[in-house]
Order: C-alpha cells, then sequence, then structure tokens
C-alpha cells in the first residue's frame, strides 16, 4: 500500500507521518525520576543505546530511524525544531525506504541494536515487541502525563495498549476505511449511496446497466481485499470475532462470522459487482481511484489516505461536488454497530527498552512536550488531515467537509479496527493475503479459506 502497514506485509497507499511539532521541555521531575529508576538495569548497546551519546553539557542525544519520501520532510521538521529548542536532548534521525525499513528494524530489533524510539504502527508487531522485551512500558509515564492518554480519541490510543499497559504513543493523523462514491455515476444509475448491504445488492445491476463499472477494487495489490473482509466479518460478528482469531483461539477463523462474510463476497463476485479484470488493477498506482474518479465505476472503498490523490486524478472533482463518501454499509441482523470502523488508527512511538535512563529522559521529554502541541495540531489539519484528538470539532469543521466528516466518524466509533494484515503477526498476515487473493478470484471455497487460516493460529 501506500500507506505503511505492518512489517510483515508490503506497504499501503500513504506513508503515516505527521507535520512538524515545535518542543517545549517541562517534563514532571517525577516522572524523569520514576524512569530513572525503572532503567537504572537496562543496557546501552548498539542503535539502541550507545548510538545517541551525551553531548558536552550533559544532555544526551537519541536516535531514530523513520521513512523516506515525504515522511522524511515532515519528520525532520520536527526533529529540527525540538534540537533547535533542547540542544542538549537532540534526536539525529536516519531515513528508509519503507521495505528497507521494514527490514532494518526487524534485525535491528532482534539483536538489540534499535533506535531509541521505534516507529512502528502497533497492532501484532508491536505486541511481538513487547512478548520479547524489546520495548518499554510506557503505563507510568502516562500516568505522570494524563494528556499522553486523555487526549487521544480512546479507539486510536488503544492502538498502543497491549495487555492493559501502554507501550506506544500516537504520532500521526487518523485514517479510517469507507466508501468512495462518483455521485454522476449514482445518480445515471439511479441509487442512492448504499446505507445496507441489501442496497448495495440492489444497486448493482443498475450501475452495470447505467454503463458502469459498480464496484472499483485494487486486487493487483491484493491489499484492498482485507478491508471487505474486516468490515463484512464486524458487521456480522462483532470485534470479538477477531479479538479471538488475534488471541490465537483454536479455529477462531471458523467463527460463522468469518465463513458468512466470505460467502458474501463471492455473492458480489458473482453477481459482477467488481470492475473486470479487478485481479489485475493496481491500488498502488491508485488505479482503483483512478476509475471512480473518471466515471468508469460508481463505488470504491478505500482508506482516507486517498483523499489527498482525489485532485490530483481530476482537480476539479471534488469542487465540483462529484465526490461522495459514507461508512460500509449495516448488514440487517449482524451483531456488529454499524459505526464500527476499520483501517489504520494511527501509527506509533515506542521506546526501546535497550536504552539507558538518560536517552529515556530525553524520549519521553520528545514524546510529552514535543508532540501534539499548537503547531504539530495546526500543521496537521491545515493539510487536510485528521488528529486523533478530541475536542477538535471546531476546528475540524472550518478546515472542510471531508475532514469533518472523518473525524465525526472516528470519534463515535464504538470500535476503530486496526487493518488486519497489520494486527496480525507477521507469517498470520502473509498467509492472510494470499487466501483473501484466492477466495476472490473463486480459487477456493470460504471453509476452505477458513481451514487454512486455522493453521496459522499461534504462528
Amino acid at each position: 500500500m501506500k500507506l505503511l502497514h505492518g512489517l510483515g506485509s508490503p506497504t499501503r497507499k500513504r506513508n503515516l507521518a505527521s507535520p512538524a511539532a515545535a518542543g517545549r521541555r517541562t517534563l514532571a521531575a517525577v516522572g524523569v525520576a520514576a524512569l530513572s529508576v525503572g532503567m537504572a538495569a537496562c543496557g546501552s548497546t548498539g542503535m539502541g543505546g550507545s548510538s545517541g551519546g551525551s553531548n558536552s553539557s550533559g544532555g544526551t542525544a537519541i536516535t531514530t530511524w523513520a521513512l523516506s519520501g515525504a515522511s522524511n520532510d515532515m519528520f525532520q521538521k520536527s526533529f529540527d525544531e525540538w534540537n533547535k529548542a533542547h540542544p542538549d536532548e537532540k534526536i539525529n534521525a536516519s531515513y528508509f525506504a519503507t521495505n528497507a525499513y521494514k527490514d532494518k528494524i526487524r534485525t535491528a530489533i532482534g539483536s538489540d541494536q534499535a533506535p531509541t524510539l521505534i516507529y512502528n504502527w502497533g497492532g501484532g508487531v508491536l505486541k511481538g515487541y513487547v512478548d520479547a522485551g524489546k520495548v518499554m512500558d510506557l503505563s507510568d509515564i502516562v500516568k505522570q502525563n494524563p494528556a499522553l492518554k486523555d487526549k487521544f480519541t480512546p479507539s486510536v490510543a488503544d492502538g498502543g495498549v497491549i495487555d492493559g499497559k501502554t507501550y506506544a504513543i500516537p504520532l500521526a493523523p487518523v485514517t479510517p476505511v469507507h466508501f468512495y462514491y462518483n455521485k454522476d455515476v449514482l445518480a445515471k444509475a439511479g441509487v442512492n449511496p448504499p446505507q445496507t448491504w441489501d442496497d448495495l445488492l440492489a444497486a448493482i445491476p443498475k450501475i452495470k446497466a447505467a454503463g458502469a463499472a459498480p464496484i472499483s477494487i485494487g486486487g493487483g495489490s491484493k491489499w484492498p481485499y482485507l478491508m471487505w473482509e474486516e468490515y463484512l466479518v464486524d458487521r456480522l460478528g462483532g470485534p470479538d470475532v477477531f479479538k479471538n482469531i488475534l488471541a490465537n483461539k483454536p479455529n477462531a477463523w471458523s467463527d460463522p462470522a468469518v465463513i458468512k462474510a466470505n460467502t458474501m463476497i463471492q455473492q458480489l463476485v458473482d453477481a459482477g459487482a467488481f470492475v473486470d479484470g479487478f485481479s489485475s488493477v493496481q491500488a498502488d498506482s491508485s488505479a482503483d481511484l483512478a476509475l471512480l474518479v473518471s466515471g468508469k465505476a460508481g463505488i470504491l472503498m478505500q482508506g482516507a489516505w486517498d483523499y489527498p490523490s482525489v485532485s490530483k486524478i481530476d482537480p476539479k472533482f471534488i469542487s465540483s461536488g462529484k465526490l461522495g463518501y459514507g461508512a460500509f454499509p449495516a448488514v440487517p441482523g449482524g451483531k456488529g454497530d454499524p459505526k464500527d470502523v476499520a483501517g489504520n488508527p494511527t501509527s506509533y512511538w515506542s521506546i526501546s527498552s535497550k536504552a539507558t535512563p538518560a536517552q529515556v529522559k530525553t524520549a519521553v521529554d520528545y514524546l510529552v512536550n514535543g508532540l501534539w502541541d499548537q503547531s504539530y495540531v495546526d500543521g496537521m489539519i491545515s493539510s487536510g488531515e485528521v488528529p486523533p484528538l478530541k475536542g477538535l470539532d471546531d476546528r475540524v469543521q472550518k478546515a472542510g467537509d471531508y475532514p469533518a466528516a472523518i473525524y465525526k466518524m472516528t470519534n463515535e466509533a464504538p470500535s476503530f479496527q486496526m487493518s488486519w494484515d497489520l494486527a496480525l503477526a507477521p507469517a498470520p498476515s502473509a498467509a492472510f493475503w494470499t487466501q483473501l487473493d484466492l477466495l476472490f478470484n473463486k480459487a477456493e471455497t470460504p471453509q476452505q479459506f477458513s481451514d487454512n487460516m486455522n493453521k496459522t493460529i499461534g504462528q
């Protein structure tokens, strides 16, 4: 995807990174004292600890790795502003392409050579770090600095929580997955944006009769398949179905909601809902979005990360009122709340458990005081992105209808389910992509999908 998505899976649509944050250095002394005691026994090896080093004034520089490309500029601006205001607590950043970063951080984590600040996406990968003792428990820091939790939308903050303890702090905008519409195509077909699954099924033949594909999907990139899976399973069975999968409960993939969801997906395939040749359409190059914007398809399910690309394809598409958007349809009789959302809550910073107490102090000082200040939030909103913060209704509303809709969708969601391939550990995530590709292309049955995925439980 163009957005980073999990160390065990390829990249998704947009790199999650935020605009700059101006630093303020006011970390509570009690927090520093607790950190120093808690980290006194930690070693200092390789890139995790010794790569930071101390300044002559007694402060400590730390290291981090981040993503090259657009996010390089965003991160570096944040670090530059922090370093200018905090010459004794500098952050030295190195940048890598997506896949290179995933390979490098995986190796570094395994050999205790990770940077002080570890960029991650929460989910199964973060849990793996936690289980292996590679990242620091930040729960006490959150208690001593309540804003680190209280300011965030709860469903987003939860992405950094493992077994009731906080190991990661949000750093980027929210990007839920939802339906995009070409209003002209729907109007020509005489249909309204579907509010229920039955509405969607009824719209398919009408859109086809109007000369367009009902649904665009980038099957050639494979990852777009998972969005249909996770939403249908949630609508049918609620969030507990996937929670059981993550908990490695035996045969969790055989839950009736999973099998029913996959039956419904193949129902769409059989009805010709997806664009012809969908298995070769590339989402990574926005070909799926181009089909919607050009009027060749009426509906596209994608993440909020796709919104900026609409104007790149057609500068007047949004201003002319052709773009519509809305939540995934409700499934009558399902256990899931129709307000539940799925997608990427955000990305996160964690702190290496191998950092020295002095390095931990610098890292926490940055997380507490260098992130989510006025400059950071203003920069994010002005770029059309939606911060994962509470209490921004008026400011986001002024930014435009789309940011306001995404903010409302996120804040009203009883559950914000992380994209499954990110939440899963690397081995099950890789198998998940393979099985979805087989499922959508009718190369296996829903039961075979569940049987094959059950084999990955516990890996």
